[in-house]
C-alpha cells in the first residue's frame, strides 16, 4: 500500500512513518500547508514526493492517507480523502463527538473506502492478552482504574488549542476510557470534573467515573500537568490485573501482572512496534475489504463515553451515556 501523509505532525515523524518504512508498505508523499516545510520533511524522512497543500496530495499516486491533523480537522480531511477514493487511517480521536464519528463512518462507507481510527495500543500483544485474562481467567470484574498523564510544557502545542479540538481528555484520556470500556463494557452513566489549569480554553486535567447499572465502576484520569503516568488496574472478585506503560510503551519488552485466588503471575512480552502492527492490519483490512479491528462500534462507543464525561463536567452532575439510536 502507498501511503500519503497529511501534515508533518510529530506523531507521523516519530512513529507512523518509521512503522510504514519497516513494513511491506511505503510512504510515497507528504503534504504541508508550506511547500518548503513539506520538502524538508520529505528529504529527512525518505519520502519521494512532497506537496505544499493537502489537496494536491489527494490526487497523488497514493492508495491511502494517514491523517494526523489536529482533532478538529480530522473529519473534513477524511471526507476529502474519501471523495478521492482513498482509504484513511486517521489519528484518534477520530472526531470530537460521537455523532460526528458515526457520520464519518457513514460517509466513508458510502464512498466505499476503509476508515480506521489509529488507536495503536489495541494491536500490542499485551493489550490482547490483558483482555483475554480479564474475560477468561479472572472472575467477574468489578472495577477498573486507568490513567494517562504527562507534562506538556509547550504553551503553543495544538493540544492546548480549543479551536483545534485540544484537551487532555480527547488526547490521552481517550486511552483511559478505552481501557475501562474494553474491560467492563459500555457504561450507563458518567460523572466527571475537568480543570483548565493553564487558562487555555481546554481541559488540562480530567478525572471521571464511569458507572454501570449493576454497581461496577471505572475511574479514569488524564492530564498535561504531572510527570508521565500510564497504567490500568482491573479488580475482580477473585483477583486483579495491572500494567504500567500500557498505552505507548515504545519498542521495549513489557510486563503484565495478574493474580487469581492468591496465585500471582507476571508475563513478559517481547519488544514490538505496535504502530507497524497497526499499519499492517489496516492495509490488510483495506485490501480485503474486511472490517478493521478498531471498527465503527469501538470508535463511536469510546466517543459516547467521552461525550458523557464532558457533558457531566459542564453540567456538574452525572449524565447517561448514549447508545445506538439515542
Amino acid at each position: 500500500m502507498k501511503f500519503g501523509v497529511l501534515s508533518t505532525a510529530g506523531i507521523a515523524r516519530k512513529s507512523l512513518i518509521p512503522a510504514i518504512h519497516a513494513s511491506d508498505h511505503e510512504v510515497t508523499a507528504v503534504a504541508s500547508r508550506d511547500a518548503e516545510t513539506a520538502a524538508t520533511f520529505a528529504a529527512n524522512n525518505g519520502i519521494p514526493e512532497s506537496y505544499g497543500s493537502y489537496e494536491r496530495l489527494l490526487s497523488a499516486d497514493v492508495d491511502a492517507v494517514y491523517n494526523p491533523l489536529p482533532n478538529a480537522l480530522h473529519a473534513e480531511w477524511t471526507r476529502r480523502a474519501a471523495d478521492a477514493g482513498l482509504d484513511v487511517l486517521c489519528e484518534k480521536p477520530l472526531t470530537t463527538d460521537a455523532e460526528s464519528a458515526a457520520d464519518l463512518f457513514d460517509y466513508c462507507e458510502d464512498a466505499d473506502v476503509t476508515l480506521m481510527e489509529a488507536f495503536m495500543y489495541h494491536f500490542h500483544p499485551r493489550t490482547v492478552r490483558a483482555r483475554e485474562i480479564a474475560s477468561e481467567e479472572l472472575g467477574a470484574v468489578r472495577s477498573v482504574e486507568a490513567a494517562f498523564k504527562f507534562r506538556l510544557d509547550d504553551p503553543a502545542d495544538i493540544r492546548l488549542n480549543p479551536e483545534l479540538g485540544g484537551g487532555s481528555l480527547f488526547d490521552v484520556g481517550s486511552y483511559a476510557v478505552s481501557a475501562a470500556r474494553n474491560f467492563l463494557g459500555e457504561p450507563d452513566r458518567a460523572y466527571a470534573h475537568l480543570a483548565d489549569t493553564r487558562d487555555s480554553g481546554v481541559d488540562t486535567e480530567a478525572a471521571g467515573v464511569l458507572e454501570y447499572a449493576d454497581g461496577r465502576t471505572a475511574r479514569v484520569a488524564s492530564g498535561f500537568d504531572t510527570t508521565h503516568v500510564e497504567r490500568y488496574r482491573v479488580e475482580a472478585v477473585d483477583g486483579y490485573l495491572e500494567a504500567t506503560d500500557c498505552f505507548g510503551p515504545g519498542r521495549t519488552s513489557v510486563g503484565l501482572t495478574y493474580g487469581v485466588d492468591g496465585r500471582e503471575v507476571t508475563e513478559t512480552f517481547d519488544a514490538v512496534d505496535q504502530y507497524r502492527l497497526q499499519v499492517d492490519h489496516f492495509a490488510e483490512a483495506a485490501a480485503a475489504g474486511t472490517t478493521p479491528r478498531v471498527d465503527r462500534a469501538e470508535t463511536v462507543a469510546n466517543m459516547r463515553a467521552i461525550d458523557a464525561l464532558r457533558a457531566s463536567a459542564a453540567e456538574g452532575r452525572p449524565v447517561p451515556v448514549g447508545r445506538d439510536g439515542e
